[in-house]
């Protein structure tokens, strides 16, 4: 079972430009329109809203691409 996490969590996954961290802004847990895509999310399965460190992007995953950061 993938980890949970919930808002305010700093968290890091891998993006084609490597590794990327941020926070997380909102958790999803019913499905939910993302730039013109329909996401699927469920209380047992969430998909999490992470606004990039770096660059102010936001970005939709599941908790399983996803790791915690210390601190």
């Amino acid at each position: 079972m993938a980890e949970s996490f919930k808002i305010g969590d700093r968290v890091r996954w891998n993006s084609e430009a490597g590794h990327v961290s941020g926070t997380i802004i909102w958790v999803h847990i019913q499905d939910f329109n993302y730039k013109g895509h329909t996401h699927r999310a469920s209380p047992e399965a969430p998909q999490y809203e992470i606004k990039s460190n770096k660059t102010d992007h936001i970005a939709v995953h599941k908790g399983s691409a996803l790791s915690k950061l210390s601190g």
